[in-house]
């Protein structure tokens, strides 16, 4: 659970589960890192980039480090020369791939509303 809201409010002081939820998936690029993982399984740090360009790197890793810190995705590291880094889903990273799915099935739905007026 996040340790502490970026509103200065202690994750103690949550009126709504679904606030947790937020908190977890926000910032501009969680949704698409979470997404290409779901479909991918197992991402590497330069992939991410690759398929990402727009994001920094130091965006990249802080996106990375907050959901390593919340239990959301998994990061394992080899010993070897150059270091090599996977990204992975979470057991409960992984409960979000279809809360993902619904979110693009609505934005998809949206766009054809939107566009047919």
């Amino acid at each position: 659970m996040p340790n502490l809201r970026q509103n200065k409010v202690h994750c103690q002081n949550y009126t709504s589960e679904i606030e947790i939820t937020i908190e977890i998936l926000s910032g501009k690029w969680v949704v698409l890192l979470l997404t290409h993982l779901g479909e991918e399984k197992v991402v590497r740090f330069n992939e991410f980039r690759k398929v990402f360009p727009d994001i920094t790197q130091k965006m990249l890793s802080q996106q990375l480090k907050k959901l390593e810190d919340n239990k959301i995705i998994e990061k394992k590291i080899y010993s070897e020369i150059p270091p090599k880094v996977e990204y992975r889903l979470a057991p409960q990273g992984k409960k979000l791939v279809p809360l993902l799915d619904v979110m693009q099935a609505w934005g998809q739905e949206y766009l054809k509303v939107f566009q047919e007026r």
